[in-house]
């Protein structure tokens, strides 16, 4: 497996082994020591499975306490999907990158606890998987406003189809300190 890293240090772009043939193809979607051995420990304690149709955006989104890392792959269609540093104290805080994952490509995305993450649909569905290192928390979520301006997320689709729950999210100069991860030196 290769991986790519990104501006934003711990956020990784994971390109597994696909072995193909006239058959198909074959691929590990993970296995916890090829991942321990890449620096990926977390111990991941739930699946989750997500449709969404065209123009969907959900994000950006995270939890307080029992914040998750993430490992996301799109199994059919196409997203772009967006990480943004909100670790209190850290160098790249209110940073964001950015990848498409798709059926086609294969990828995946490590999204460490600490930081928010948000996508939006640019197939015609899409659906996608995704590990969590800790259980959903309807007490503990949290997220910033996809739309934040001084974030300035440059999102490829015009109108999105959004929840009212986020709509609702804060700017993330008006997220309470208190409501933040806080950037520990050696969690990179």
């Amino acid at each position: 497996m290769k991986i790519i890293t990104t501006k934003l240090p711990s956020v990784l772009i994971i390109e597994p082994n696909v072995f193909s043939d006239q058959r198909g193809f074959f691929m590990e979607t993970y296995q916890k020591n090829r991942y321990k051995a890449k620096r990926i420990f977390p111990d991941f304690v739930q699946d989750n499975l997500s449709y969404s149709v065209r123009n969907t955006l959900r994000g950006l989104h995270y939890q307080l306490p029992n914040g998750q890392a993430k490992l996301i792959q799109v199994i059919k269609g196409e997203i772009f999907d967006v990480v943004l540093d909100i670790r209190l104290g850290s160098p790249t805080f209110g940073n964001w990158v950015a990848t498409y994952l798709s059926e086609r490509n294969k990828r995946q995305l490590f999204v460490p606890q600490g930081f928010a993450h948000g996508f939006c649909v640019i197939s015609e569905y899409v659906f996608l998987v995704y590990k969590c290192s800790d259980f959903y928390k309807p007490e503990s979520e949290r997220g910033v406003l996809w739309s934040d301006p001084d974030i300035n997320i440059d999102w490829p689709i015009d109108e999105p189809v959004l929840s009212e729950k986020d709509c609702r999210y804060p700017c993330l100069k008006n997220v309470l300190p208190e409501h933040l991860p806080v950037y520990i030196m050696d969690e990179s």
